[in-house]
């Protein structure tokens, strides 16, 4: 169930924005976007890395296990990494202009690209397929920060900035 998590918070960004999109109609291009891009802050960024906070702070054995490692000190570095990343998530949702949205979305891609590499080096030199390793995390780590990247182009070009 946890290797769900990804796919699962990557599923209730969309369904976030179908809702916000319904409740608060005309539906545009630009309200759409913002509500993915808000979306995508909120769930697979904010709450999956806070969730992922929790895990490799307070379960570092079972996140460990998962992951197909053995626990380390690290454990902990990496979870206060997640816990900042998350934070910067909820508020890059809630309230944070596009500026504050593009830099959240550089560090998780840097956090998560770089994590993505690993899985993948772990998978090549170790032959490490555990779920935690080489399941949805995998994928997520490189779509959930480009696609947040790609969105962020397209509100940067539906937004109006003939009056600036």
């Amino acid at each position: 169930m946890v290797t769900l998590v990804p796919i699962l918070t990557l599923a209730a960004a969309f369904v976030f924005a179908i809702v916000a999109c319904w409740v608060s109609r005309p539906v545009t291009a630009r309200k759409v976007v913002d509500r993915l891009i808000r979306g995508l802050m909120l769930f697979p960024i904010g709450l999956e890395a806070l969730w992922a906070a929790l895990g490799h702070i307070v379960f570092a054995e079972q996140s460990a296990a998962a992951i197909g490692w053995a626990p380390s000190p690290f454990q902990f570095e990496v979870g206060v990494a997640n816990l900042g990343i998350g934070v910067a998530g909820v508020i890059g949702a809630l309230v944070a202009s596009r500026g504050y949205q593009w830099g959240v979305t550089v560090v998780t891609a840097g956090f998560l690209g770089g994590a993505g590499v690993g899985h993948l080096v772990q998978i090549s030199e170790t032959g490490n397929m555990t779920a935690g390793n080489a399941g949805p995390i995998l994928y997520t780590d490189f779509a959930t920060p480009g696609l947040t990247a790609v969105l962020l182009l397209v509100a940067f070009f539906l937004t109006d900035r003939r009056a600036a």
